[in-house]
């Protein structure tokens, strides 16, 4: 079930047939507010969620979804008209999985819906990560460091969580970008750097488990230990 939340009811119509005539249930909402209540009852395998809404706007209404345990795991990709680098930015850093800029066509719109249902996949899901004292419970969605409890943004514990799964490798900026923010991301990768200093920041002293490889990307340094749930 896919929802499209738009307050335009043409583009909200059109995206709703067109995601029935190629195979998949859905179902139209025009604002966010009656999307989170339906959220309460039940839940889709992804959101199209645009920005510009009446009441509570796109950012809010995501907001909201990422910060409730029970609703934090869907798909969101952003539609908006906006399109600019900094609106990209916030969308991806609260938790958006992908980012489609108005107008667009509507086959693009579901061959990016199908691109993050194929790869949002909660592959660590219900293991505990351990690189020196650095510990992420992924069940409870905490990370600890010297048994000192830390606070991440959405992003920063997702880009956490894929370096502690794979330690010693060094990853291109694009790269991270690919799998931590989900696509394929045309724009400037300094987003990356931004998310990188205020992780190791937030690290203390574990900072420097998180290398930096001149000319290349990043990668963590460490012995990579799971223990499931």
């Amino acid at each position: 079930m896919i929802w499209c939340v738009d307050d335009d009811s043409t583009i909200r119509e059109i995206e709703v047939y067109t995601l029935m005539q190629t195979g998949f249930e859905a179902r139209g909402f025009a604002d966010g507010i009656s999307m989170l209540e339906a959220l309460k009852t039940e839940q889709p395998d992804l959101i199209v969620l645009d920005i510009m809404l009446p009441g509570k706007d796109g950012i809010e209404i995501l907001k909201e979804i990422r910060n409730n345990p029970k609703t934090r795991e869907i798909p969101v990709i952003m539609a908006t008209a906006k399109g600019t680098e900094m609106d990209k930015i916030l969308g991806l850093d609260i938790g958006a999985d992908d980012y489609l800029v108005k107008p667009f066509g509507v086959m693009e719109m579901v061959s990016r819906i199908k691109a993050v249902l194929r790869r949002y996949q909660p592959v660590y899901k219900e293991e505990i990560l351990n690189v020196g004292t650095i510990m992420l419970n992924d069940k409870e969605h905490v990370v600890t460091v010297d048994n000192e409890r830390i606070d991440l943004t959405f992003k920063e514990y997702e880009l956490l969580k894929f370096f502690m799964s794979n330690t010693n490798i060094v990853f291109s900026r694009e790269k991270l970008l690919s799998q931590v923010w989900g696509l394929d991301y045309l724009g400037e990768s300094r987003t990356v750097d931004m998310h990188i200093k205020t992780l190791r920041q937030k690290l203390g002293v574990e900072r420097s488990r998180i290398e930096t490889i001149i000319g290349v990307g990043y990668r963590m340094e460490g012995k990579n230990d799971k223990e499931n749930i």
